[in-house]
């Protein structure tokens, strides 16, 4: 019998479970069709390449679940974590890295591991004998996409993703913005001024949302209908939700102050962040959109500081898919129908870079001490990886089933004395219980073999 893991998809997710895997003693092949067969999104042949935010959210591993999740994979040994610390970059309280430099990093790391293979090679089929991991993320090629749904008997879910623009730092006027992360948040002045802002008066604000609404936007396939993961909505969509939506979010003005004209307080800010380590190039925070190319560079000019803004890359939209997990896998991110196929990362229906990179860590694991034979018992609830593994295969309602970012709402409540309206204590005694539920969770399969 074949004692090798195959591994489909070389994302975050694929190339976690492909270090675990390989760590805990076996033989990996990774199966990446890239660079032949391209997607909307990549760019390269590079695994676990990056193709929305640059960020990894917040690594506050004490009051906030996503950075209690980085903690979880720092403390497994995981590959996605380690390197986004050694290419990582100013961005206050969040986990930022320089997305191309990452990306090689992570490639170089598994194809020189010894127990490790990565094939060029398109899988368009669920295979019938052997150990499978399925990370092809939410743009599955179309082939397989079928094969999932022959088997499964019924449709993938599907949503819209978007991306946001990048824009070339040199291009930005800095006699109009200037760099301060909201609150100074940031150990260093390098972290407390990672964010480029550009502020707006009541006017220019309301012109520009005119414009948001009004722009041409890309039309959707005939029979084709939108629903959005709320986490990355098109600036345009939150713009129909009401004029204020976008002061309320990622425009919000709180927390800056304007060196230019410290008196003034602006009406709304668009923020910036650092998207290499060189500080060339700049991604705008949270402007994902589905505006056609034409109308994105007119509607983004008209914000102060980028009126002759260059950009290293426009935003898009992609459809994306992911399983009814909650019907489909099994507590071990096994297919029911199949067996010897896990799934694992965004098709899982998990939301976020991180969030898929621990359902790889996961996956790796589980498959690993399956073909050692040994039983690995199941992952704490209490846990980030826990309650979001809990959450997919189970915990939701298959019927209103939709991505889903790690939050402590996903957690087993906490008896804390003071009642629940004490958050930071509250959060802490999360995290507090989760890290010592983790550790001994992790205890059973520390070392090969």
């Amino acid at each position: 019998m074949d004692k090798r893991l195959h591994i489909v998809g070389g994302g975050m997710a694929g190339s976690e479970a492909a270090w675990q895997a390989a760590g805990l003693g076996l033989d990996v092949v990774i199966h990446e069709m890239r660079p032949a067969v391209g997607t909307f999104a990549h760019r390269t042949g590079d695994l676990a390449e990056m193709v929305c935010s640059n960020s990894f959210r917040s690594d506050d591993h004490e009051q906030n679940a996503v950075g209690l999740l980085h903690w979880e994979m720092r403390q497994a040994g995981g590959l996605i974590m380690d390197m986004a610390d050694r290419h990582r970059l100013p961005a206050g309280g969040a986990l930022a890295v320089d997305r191309d430099a990452f990306a090689r990093a992570v490639t170089e790391r598994l194809r020189a591991h010894p127990k490790i293979t990565v094939e060029g090679s398109e899988i368009t089929h669920l295979p019938q004998d052997g150990h499978w991991i399925f990370a092809t993320g939410p743009l599955t090629s179309g082939a397989l996409a079928e094969a999932i749904r022959a088997e499964t008997g019924a449709d993938s879910l599907a949503f819209f993703d978007a991306i946001a623009p990048i824009v070339h730092f040199d291009s930005i006027d800095m006699s109009r913005a200037w760099m301060q992360s909201r609150y100074d948040k940031g150990a260093t002045e390098e972290e407390r001024t990672a964010y480029i802002n550009c502020p707006m008066d009541r006017d220019q604000y309301e012109a520009f949302v005119d414009a948001l609404l009004s722009a041409e936007k890309t039309e959707f396939k005939q029979g084709e209908t939108a629903a959005y993961f709320d986490g990355c909505l098109p600036i345009e969509v939150m713009a129909e939700r009401g004029r204020e939506t976008l002061r309320h979010g990622p425009m919000k003005p709180v927390g800056l102050t304007n060196p230019h004209q410290p008196q003034v307080k602006a009406h709304a800010v668009v923020q910036l962040r650092r998207d290499n380590a060189l500080g060339t190039l700049y991604n705008i925070v949270g402007f994902q959109t589905k505006m056609k190319y034409g109308a994105q560079t007119d509607v983004f000019r008209m914000i102060p500081g980028l009126q002759d803004a260059r950009f290293a890359r426009l935003g898009g939209i992609h459809r994306n898919t992911f399983l009814n997990a909650p019907t489909l896998l099994d507590a071990h991110l096994r297919l029911r129908s199949r067996p010897n196929i896990r799934f694992a990362g965004q098709i899982t229906g998990v939301e976020g870079y991180v969030e898929s990179a621990a359902m790889g860590l996961l996956a790796g694991r589980l498959a690993a001490a399956e073909i050692r034979g040994t039983a690995l018992p199941p992952v704490p609830p209490t846990t980030a990886t826990g309650a979001l593994v809990t959450h997919i295969t189970g915990g939701a309602d298959a019927r209103t089933f939709q991505p889903m970012n790690v939050n402590f709402g996903l957690f087993p409540p906490v008896d804390l004395k003071g009642g629940r309206r004490n958050r930071p204590a509250r959060y802490k005694a999360y995290t507090d219980r989760a890290k010592a539920d983790w550790r001994a969770w992790l205890t059973p399969v520390s070392e090969p073999a």
